[in-house]
């Protein structure tokens, strides 16, 4: 064996070399400044391709390149509770803090393009009773001050104002909500700490001052610093683990993936929240929703949304049925997405860049087939991608396409069949859903079989909601539902009995799946740090191991091969990736900050050597 701290520095050059491409290209190399490096370097280069044959376990971070991986099964922890209550309304992050109502409050930002933001936040009272009267959104201007100095506004920008109401029939009780602002900022720089306030100043109403970072511009060289994942959150005790936990970790951009406030876990009245809405209240007339706890969610979120921009899909839990067949209005008018900017002119599916990462965010709730105006939207989106600009291709999407769990298994099998294959032939690298309440990572799948080129797929939806993490696994015995259990709330099924493979004839396996690497039932969040052009390191941080330094409950490189995984698309007509090469031989001509690359891993190299001699 290596000893452990070499085991280190090798993984170090290990990961950095398969990063550069250059270990899986047989082809040789023109290093103009310093020749003497390059057989050493050769040489090296070969070494570290086995590392993980020679070091110490755990001490080299495995990358999807290295799969498929034999499926991995983590047990949920019997010593954890499966769950825990909401907060209640009174609960000192829940309640509302200003003293008065024209002062902002729920303040969050969020991505318009690479230079413009949308801060949104909320002024006055809600309403909730059998007659309910709205706000007026003209009685309060829309404003916010910013600039790159404290207490300097050299920018100032006005907006646009709206309420909106859950109406229901019957006896029951309506909302209507504070008046909501949203108001585009422009002009911003890249990578700069802007201080902003915003408010009425002629009530005079305006926020404390608060502050954020801009993210990079579009390029494969500059990447967000952290991005977060997370889904299904709620209001409860878990919930603020998460949240805390995710904080601490200190992300440049959130990524929801839909399950926001779980306000349908109530009767209008309110009351107490309850895991299973038709379980507890088997004679409702409709899914009802407690509208003030989206209220309280917002001023929940605040300390992070309107320090750091957030983005959110929409899930089941945001559907909210009410009169006249309206659904999602909450959503629909408590957040501002880039639709407009985009091109899909609609909250339920959008796009936006984040330095050198394209997001496709995809609407599992309307119309996904092949013939819809989603799909439409999305092979348009997917086609103007540069990936010489933007190399990573991540979307996002509340239902899992792949998933081993019991809970929601096969549900979106319909949505799957219609948008898999475009996702596929544009080369997306990661896929990431929530929905079950638990983690699982995907081998690279395409199809339900393994294929180096397919997306990673990551199943996030473990943030802590009332509705408790999911421990039953399809492939359990008598834990397969049947074909008709799995029933999305809005669209049809569509089951699929496997035709081939160890599954064939069947609902379900009866061994974890080959595409599922690892699966554990625990609370958490997600946390993806782009290297570069080509690697990116993928954490899940468990709620258990909040209060643990340089814990984590899984851990990989996602490896993207553009040379290997050329897209099938006719119609994307983008720069190949990589470097420049000679067109008369074929070579590879190094940038010239690669030839100080070779100088520090040749530094490293006596070192091994000796180590090596030594194992």
């Amino acid at each position: 064996m290596i000893s452990s701290p070499l085991c280190s520095q090798l993984s170090k050059v290990r990961n950095f070399v398969h990063s550069r491409g250059e270990t899986r290209r047989p082809i040789s190399i023109i290093v103009e400044s310093r020749p003497s490096f390059v057989m050493p370097t050769l040489f090296l280069m070969i070494l570290v391709t086995s590392i993980p044959v020679f070091c110490v376990a755990g001490d080299v971070i495995p990358t999807t390149s290295d799969g498929p991986f034999e499926p991995v099964t983590r047990r949920f922890d019997p010593s954890l509770r499966r769950g825990s209550d909401d907060l209640p309304m009174d609960h000192p992050r829940l309640r509302k803090r200003n003293t008065s109502s024209d002062f902002p409050e729920q303040i969050s930002l969020a991505l318009s393009s690479p230079t413009s933001m949308w801060v949104s936040w909320v002024t006055g009272d809600a309403q909730i009773g059998k007659d309910v009267k709205p706000l007026n959104p003209s009685s309060v201007a829309s404003e916010v001050w910013y600039g790159k100095e404290k207490g300097k506004y050299v920018h100032r920008r006005r907006g646009n104002a709206t309420v909106y109401s859950q109406l229901y029939p019957l006896d029951l009780l309506n909302y209507t909500s504070g008046i909501i602002h949203h108001v585009l900022i422009d002009d911003l720089e890249p990578g700069t700490k802007y201080y902003y306030r915003c408010g009425d100043s002629s009530l005079p109403a305006m926020s404390d001052e608060i502050s954020f970072e801009t993210l990079p511009l579009p390029s494969r060289e500059s990447y967000p610093r952290r991005i977060a994942f997370v889904g299904d959150l709620g209001l409860t005790g878990n919930t603020t683990t998460t949240i805390d936990h995710l904080m601490k970790n200190d992300p440049s951009l959130v990524v929801i993936v839909g399950d926001l406030s779980y306000a349908n876990q109530y009767r209008t009245v309110g009351g107490k929240g309850v895991p299973c809405f038709s379980c507890s209240f088997p004679n409702a007339p409709v899914r009802e929703t407690y509208q003030p706890r989206w209220d309280a969610w917002g001023r929940f979120m605040e300390p992070l949304t309107s320090r750091v921009p957030t983005m959110a899909i929409e899930g089941n839990h945001e559907i909210e049925p009410q009169a006249s067949g309206i659904m999602f209005k909450s959503y629909s008018t408590r957040f501002a997405v880039p639709s407009s900017e985009s091109g899909s002119n609609t909250n339920f599916y959008y796009s936006f860049d984040a330095g050198g990462v394209h997001f496709v965010m995809l609407g599992a709730y309307v119309d996904f087939n092949r013939t819809g105006a989603q799909y439409e939207w999305l092979k348009e989106d997917l086609a103007r991608v540069d990936r010489t600009v933007t190399p990573w291709l991540v979307a996002a999407m509340h239902p899992p396409w792949y998933n081993s769990y019991s809970s929601h298994y096969q549900e979106f099998e319909c949505m799957r069949q219609e948008m898999e294959e475009l996702l596929y032939q544009y080369r997306v690298d990661i896929v990431f859903s929530g929905h079950v309440h638990a983690y699982e990572r995907m081998n690279r799948v395409y199809n339900y079989t393994l294929n180096p080129c397919g997306p990673v797929y990551i199943t996030i939806g473990d943030g802590g909601n009332i509705e408790k993490v999911d421990v039953d696994h399809a492939d359990d015995a008598g834990k397969c539902p049947s074909p008709t259990d799995n029933v999305p709330e809005i669209g049809g099924s569509c089951p699929l009995i496997f035709s081939s493979g160890p599954a064939k004839g069947r609902f379900c396996w009866d061994t974890q799946p080959d595409w599922s690497a690892f699966r554990e039932s625990s609370f958490g969040h997600g946390i993806l740090e782009v290297v570069n052009s080509t690697h990116a390191l993928w954490t899940w941080h468990r709620n258990q191991d909040s209060y643990k330094d340089e814990s984590f409950g899984d851990r990989i490189y996602v490896a993207r091969q553009p040379n290997l995984c050329i897209s099938s698309a006719s119609s994307m007509k983008q720069k190949p990736e990589g470097r420049k090469r000679e067109q008369s031989s074929g070579k590879l001509r190094l940038h010239p900050y690669d030839s100080l690359t070779l100088i520090w891993i040749s530094s490293l190299f006596l070192e091994i050597f000796i180590y090596t001699f030594h194992i």
